[in-house]
This record gives C-alpha cells, sequence and structure tokens, in this order.
C-alpha cells in the first residue's frame, strides 16, 4: 500500500511540474508574440496548432508508445518539450512557431498518455472516482498557479522560457526515481460521432462549444489582456481568477445537474457565460475588481460546458457504451479547441482587439438557443436516470478509463 501510495504522489507531481510548465508556455507565448508584433490573426493560427499538434498526437502516439514502451517514450517527449521551450526564443518566427506548437501538442499527448497509463494501473476499482478527481483537481490547480510564473521574469526575456523547459524537465525526475508497474498497452481512439449525435445531439454541441470556446480561452486571453491595459501580473490574475472559478464552480453546477434536467442547466450555464462576455466587453474597459469578478464567475460556467456535455451524453447511454463515447467527445472537443483560436484571431482582426469577449457571447448564445430547441422537440432523460456528474478537464483519452462512470474492467 505504502509502495503503491508512493507512486500515485510521484505522478501526480510529475504532472504538476509538466503542466506549470505548460500552462506558463502557453500564456507567455501570447504575449510575447504581441511584444513581437505579430498581427492577432497570425497569433491565433500559432495558438491553434498546439491542438492540431494534440489531435494527431492521439493518432500517432499510442503506436509509438506500444514500440519503445511508456518510460522510454515518457523520457523523449519530455526531452523534445523541454527542449522546444527554449527554440521558441531561439528563432522568434511565426511558421517556426505553429511547427514548435504543433510538436509541443504531439508531445503533450504522449506525456498525458503514459501518465494517465499508470494511474489506471494503480487505481483501484472502487476508488476510480477519487484517483480521477484528485487527478483533475492538479491539472486545475497547476494551471492556474502556473500564470504567476510570469512574474519571475521580462516577457521580452529568455528567463522565462527558461523556467518552462526547467519545469518541463523537472517532472522527468518523479517518474524516473518511482518503480511503476508497467501499465497495459495504449490503443488508438476510435471515433462514433455519428452513433453519439444520434443519441445526443445536444451533448455533441455542447462538447465542440465548449472546445471553442476554451481554445480561443488558451490560447487568445492572453492577447486580449494585453490589449485591455493588463500588466504581466494584471494578465496572471485574470488567467488564474478564470481557470479557478472553473475548478470551484464546477462541482456545484454539475450537482444541481443530477437533479433537473440537465439540458435546462447546460443552457443556463451557456446564457449566463454570454451575458458575462457581453457585460465585459460593453461595460468593464479597464483593470478593475468587477473584471476578475466577472471572469471568475465567466470561468465557472463557461469550464463547466464540456463536463455537462459528456454526462449528458452518458445519460442516455449504457454504461459499456460510455467509454468510447466519451472518447469520442474528446476528439470533437479538440476540433473545436483547433477551430478556436482561429476564429478568435480573424474576430479580433477584423473588429478590434478588445473583441474577444464578443466571440464567446455569439458562440455561446447560439448554443444556449439550441439548448432550448431541443428541450422543445426532445424528452429528458429521467433525474433518477443521471449518472454522477463529474468535473473533467481535456487531457488524453487515456484519462476517460479512470472515469468511474465507464464500463471498464
Amino acid at each position: 500500500m505504502i509502495g503503491i501510495a508512493v507512486s500515485i504522489f510521484s505522478l501526480l507531481l510529475s504532472t504538476a511540474f509538466l503542466l506549470l510548465g505548460i500552462g506558463l508556455q502557453g500564456t507567455l507565448l501570447g504575449l510575447r508574440a504581441v511584444h513581437e508584433q505579430f498581427s492577432v490573426s497570425v497569433i491565433g493560427y500559432i495558438m491553434s496548432a498546439y491542438f492540431i499538434g494534440f489531435a494527431i498526437g492521439t493518432y500517432v502516439c499510442p503506436p509509438l508508445i506500444r514500440r519503445v514502451g511508456h518510460v522510454r517514450t515518457y523520457a523523449a517527449m519530455a526531452a523534445i518539450t523541454s527542449s522546444t521551450a527554449i527554440a521558441y526564443v531561439l528563432v522568434v518566427d511565426p511558421y517556426a512557431w505553429a511547427l514548435f506548437r504543433v510538436i509541443t501538442g504531439i508531445c503533450m499527448v504522449a506525456l498525458y498518455m503514459v501518465i494517465e497509463s499508470w494511474l489506471n494501473v494503480l487505481a483501484p476499482n472502487n476508488l476510480r472516482g477519487q484517483f480521477f478527481s484528485a487527478y483533475m483537481i492538479i491539472t486545475f490547480i497547476a494551471m492556474a498557479l502556473s500564470q504567476y510564473l510570469l512574474l519571475a521574469g521580462d516577457i521580452a526575456g529568455f528567463t522565462l522560457f527558461a523556467i518552462t523547459a526547467i519545469t518541463i524537465s523537472t517532472a522527468l525526475v518523479p517518474i524516473a526515481l518511482t518503480r511503476v508497474q508497467q501499465p497495459h498497452l495504449v490503443e488508438s481512439p476510435k471515433l462514433h460521432l455519428i452513433t453519439v449525435y444520434h443519441e445526443s445531439p445536444m451533448g455533441v454541441i455542447g462538447t465542440l462549444t465548449a472546445g471553442i470556446v476554451m481554445g480561443a480561452f488558451w490560447g487568445m486571453m492572453p492577447v486580449y489582456s494585453t490589449q485591455i491595459g493588463l500588466d504581466t501580473a494584471g494578465v496572471a490574475l485574470l488567467m488564474s481568477s478564470t481557470i479557478m472559478g472553473g475548478a470551484i464552480l464546477q462541482w456545484p453546477i454539475g450537482k444541481i445537474s443530477d437533479h433537473f434536467d440537465r439540458r435546462i442547466v447546460l443552457g443556463f450555464a451557456a446564457f449566463a457565460a454570454a451575458i458575462l462576455a457581453c457585460v465585459e466587453f460593453f461595460y468593464v474597459k479597464s483593470a478593475t475588481l468587477s473584471l476578475y469578478i466577472i471572469y471568475f464567475w465567466y470561468g465557472g460556467f463557461a469550464f463547466s460546458l464540456y463536463s455537462l456535455s459528456v454526462a449528458h451524453v452518458n445519460d442516455r447511454l449504457q454504461p459499456e457504451q460510455a467509454l468510447d463515447a466519451s472518447q469520442s467527445l474528446l476528439q470533437l472537443y479538440g476540433i473545436g479547441a483547433v477551430a478556436g483560436p482561429i476564429m478568435a484571431g480573424i474576430t479580433m482582426n477584423i473588429q478590434g482587439t478588445r473583441s474577444l469577449p464578443l466571440l464567446y457571447a455569439v458562440v455561446l448564445l447560439m448554443l444556449g438557443v439550441f439548448t432550448l430547441y431541443r428541450i422543445s422537440t426532445s424528452k429528458a432523460a429521467p433525474p433518477e436516470e443521471h449518472e454522477d456528474f463529474i468535473s473533467i478537464q481535456r487531457t488524453s483519452p487515456v484519462a476517460m478509463e479512470m472515469d468511474p462512470r465507464t464500463d471498464v474492467e
């Protein structure tokens, strides 16, 4: 038991260091791109390249892991990710940065898959829910804390890129020094979106919308933050406030959805996030306390959309179907995440760099309207048939095997 506890702690510690580096890098690149005077549309394409790499990685990484093993894959991908973090500052060119982002996305899939495969091995069936929740909590906390590493150096300098490389490299240490049972071989995901859409159009559209909105947030929010006059500390606070809102408010929103028509809660979350985005766009023009409060609540509603959509799909499927459906939705979320930064970059280029909340509002309002349409044309799943809501983040398809709602031996 002690050995398992040590192994779990090592895996979660490795996850924390990894996400500290990646969280810092994502925000840093947006800010540095503004400093280098890249256009917002170009920045949108650069930031979407990470999600393109992530999508590619879900298919190319499983064969790699099966060929060379989990430990070697983890070491190689961490080394490449760490080296790429330095390459950004050595080659300041938008085409090179887009390529580096694709490479980073591919490597991150492999790193997630290895960690999550080991967690699956260590998690007893009766504790899968606790393991999954702990993993997601670590994800949120690390991503929120990573924003404050921006304060450790100058955006225009080398230091922050070096810190990114150091934290990612440090993620290797807990894995290298821990004896962990060899996980099962990783399989490439299989898309069944047509089947999933037939069972739950609301879940599919909700997932796609969540991908667009969150892809735009992760990719372009740092760029937007500089345009409303925030300094580095303000950017860090705004990003972390939104992330922590997503971490804290998802649970009560989800638990409410367990007892009512989940589509009503999903629609309410979409409309609420859209209203908050409109308020921010039309009325909040500077770095005031209200800005951070708005985005804290916005994060709570926007981050919950993906989890609510997956839960809604699970309500309508048999347990043995849940794993394939969740992995398919994960791929759809990735498609949305690729489109999000591109759409944001184009919108900010046409409507002005302060128009990012306007994109949020339009996309979320469309989801809200579609939710009303589905409520009026189809019956709700009875609350007694609801699967328990679980807060989830997009990592790799392997993480879905830890979800206690899936029927996995």
